[in-house]
This record gives C-alpha cells, structure tokens and sequence, in this order.
C-alpha cells in the first residue's frame, strides 16, 4: 500500500520539558471564482464542519468552539485557532502539531470551489523546544522547501526571512510570503510572550489557591483580556487543569489570544488582524496587552499590506515603560507590503517575574539557519477628506 506524506513524517515523541507554546500560523487568500460558479461569493464559508475537520485533522487538531458574524467564521482549536473568511483561511496551531500538511487538502477543497491561491503567508517565532518538531516543522529551512512545494510557482515566487539578532537566537522571526498580485489592504499584529508574572499567569490555572479562575469567561475578565479591545464579541475556552484561548470578532477584524502559564516554560500570544491602525494607538495596545501578562521579554511583529504610508507611523516603532527594545528590523515584502519586527526585555527590577528558566537551556535542536473595527476603504474615506491622499 503506497504511503502518504502524513505517513512518511511521523512525531518524534513529545517534549519531557514542557508544552510548546509558539504558534505556527499559515495564511492562504483565494482570488474570486467565477460568478456562475458561486452566485452569492460564499467562498470559503461554504465548506462544511467535515470539510474543515478533514484539514484540522491532517495539521492534529480539533475544533472545541465556534463564533461567527456577517464576515468570517471563528474556531478556538485544541491546539490555537482558525478563522475561515470567504476568500482566506488562516490557522494557528502550537504543540507539536503539523500545520503544513494540512496545505495539500485545504488546497483541494478550494480547488473544489474555483478559488484560484492569490498567496500565501507563513510565520512563528522560535520554537522553545525545536528538537521536538515533526517534519516538516524540524527547521525553517524544511519549512520553507515544503511552502515552496505548494506556493513557489506563484509570481513572487517564495520568499523567505530570518529577522532579528542572530545574537539572540531565541528571539528570531520566520517569515514566508509568496503572491501571484498585490495584496489587499491588511494590518496584522502579531505579539508572542514569554517568562509570564507569576500572579497573571495563574488565573489561567483552574481553580488554583493562587488565584485561579474557575471558568473561561473568569479568566477573560479578571485577567483584563476583555479590556484590550473592547468592541471585541469574545469566544473564550478553558482547558485542564491550565491554559487558556479566545478567538474575538468585531466586522471584518479579529484577535485572538492563548495562554500556556506553566512555569518554567510559560508563554502568551496575542494577534490582532484586519484592524484599522488609524483608529488605534499602536502603544496603547502593546500596553494593555501586557497589562494581561507581565511577560519578561515579548516581542512584536507587525505586516501592512496596502495603505503603507498611512499605517507605517502605526508600525514603526512601540515605547513601552519598564522594557527595553532589543531589536528593530523592517523588511519589505512581495505585494506592496511592510513588516516591522521588535524585541524587548524587562528592565525594571521587580516589574515582572525573574526570566523563564529555560532562557539558559540550548538544544542541539535550536535552529540556525466598532470605528475600531471599520474597514480600510471607510479609512481611506476619512484620509482623503484630510487632503491627505488623493
């Protein structure tokens, strides 16, 4: 019996230290299809719960929750999140999951509904326990050849990105873009933590004498994560006996959140996507963020594609009290696009909790190589009122 490629890439055993918490996270857009073939521009939304199981499965996840609006589709996954809009599906799984081998049948189901790939989007941060990766996930550069086997022959062609200090392995970004066109207009924040405060972290325990929190929606309030944008309708799950995930929705926006508090190796992540930057502070939110954690170190990662110049002030840089930015780096991409990349550590004596204990640990696994929520178009409405574009 001829084998396939989930087959020929088997887990290595999971990691005796500790949950990973970094998030792979796969973008893929569709371009239109015919209007004959899908008259009311569902798209993507009209797969079925066994269509979009049969991907989950491949990538070894699960859906536990749902909430959707007039937009988009949300799921908070046993492992991170999807979101399914009419013409773009983004997921992120953490763990040890196998998020790329979920590409090839994600691919035929849009194939299934004329939905043509536009592009396609690849990132995460660097792994706490990389040595215990599956394939295609053991390196960057595995990786890469994988996305280039499914999105290479795209006009861009695959582009691949290490940023950060190579000085500082632990905080690097990884980034593959491919696009046949220009992209459409789109902000996306990206900000992953680690060395959480102990107190924050343990609302995220269940029932735990040292203030833990019986129930998701607890943990969302008392936490502050329902403060960060407040507009956000919240779906939030709790899982046993720690950790935490929400996925919030407000029009064509949405965030999401995941926390794994265990100490040792404790890590959060928050993303906000199809946001208006012009209607937010982009410190400000860093801020309130944090407020949630108390992380040790944290680090942002900011995409604009269309409507560069109006969102680039947004991007270009976040002050945060009691944090030292380590490192800045902007890197331009195929489309039309920017990406802003920053690093930070605490630096204020007993503003946060003593650094994760693994910030010594190296494995020879380590890797070298509502107005809040309106649209771009009602945002560039408003610019052009300004005089500030044409």
């Amino acid at each position: 019996m001829e084998m396939s490629l989930a087959d020929c890439w088997a887990s290595p055993p999971a990691s005796p230290i500790g949950f990973e918490g970094y998030e792979k996270r796969l973008e893929i857009t569709f371009s239109d299809a015919p209007v004959f073939v899908d008259p009311c521009g569902r798209g993507l939304r009209a797969l079925s719960r066994e269509q979009i199981d049969s991907f989950l499965d491949l990538a070894r996840c699960t859906i536990v929750s749902q909430l959707s609006n007039k937009q988009f589709d949300s799921y908070v996954l046993s492992e991170s999140s999807l979101f399914v809009y009419s013409h773009k599906v983004v997921i992120k799984t953490c763990g040890t999951t196998k998020l790329l081998l979920a590409i090839p049948r994600i691919l035929e189901l849009a194939a299934e509904l004329s939905l043509p790939v536009r592009s396609a989007r690849y990132s995460r941060g660097t792994f706490i326990f990389p040595g215990a990766q599956p394939s295609p996930h053991r390196s960057f550069s595995e990786e890469v050849s994988a996305l280039n086997g499914f999105f290479g022959d795209l006009k861009s062609g695959g582009n691949a990105y290490v940023m950060g200090d190579a000085f500082r392995p632990k905080k690097l970004w990884h980034v593959y873009h491919a696009t046949e066109m220009p992209e459409q207009p789109m902000v996306t924040l990206e900000m992953c933590m680690t060395g959480l405060d102990a107190r924050k972290a343990a609302v995220f325990f269940k029932n735990s004498a040292d203030g833990g929190c019986s129930s998701a929606k607890e943990m969302t309030k008392v936490s502050g994560i329902s403060d960060i944008i407040p507009e956000m309708e919240i779906c939030d799950f709790d899982f046993d006996p720690c950790g935490y995930s929400m996925n919030g929705i407000c029009g064509p926006a949405a965030s999401t959140i995941h926390v794994t508090p265990e100490e040792g190796f404790s890590y959060a992540s928050y993303e906000a996507m199809n946001v208006n930057p012009g209607s937010l502070v982009y410190s400000d939110l860093i801020k309130r963020v944090l407020s949630c954690f108390c992380p040790s170190d944290f680090s942002v990662a900011v995409t604009i594609f269309g409507g560069q110049g109006f969102a680039k002030s947004w991007a270009a840089g976040a002050e945060v009290g009691s944090y030292m930015c380590d490192d800045l780096v902007e890197q331009e991409l195929p489309g039309g696009g920017l990406l802003m990349y920053q690093s930070f550590t605490a630096v204020a004596p007993g503003a946060v909790s003593p650094r994760s204990t693994l910030d010594g640990w190296n494995s020879d696994g380590m890797e070298s190589d509502k107005e809040m929520c309106i649209g771009w178009e009602e945002v560039e409405k408003k610019v052009a009122k300004k005089g500030l574009v044409a």
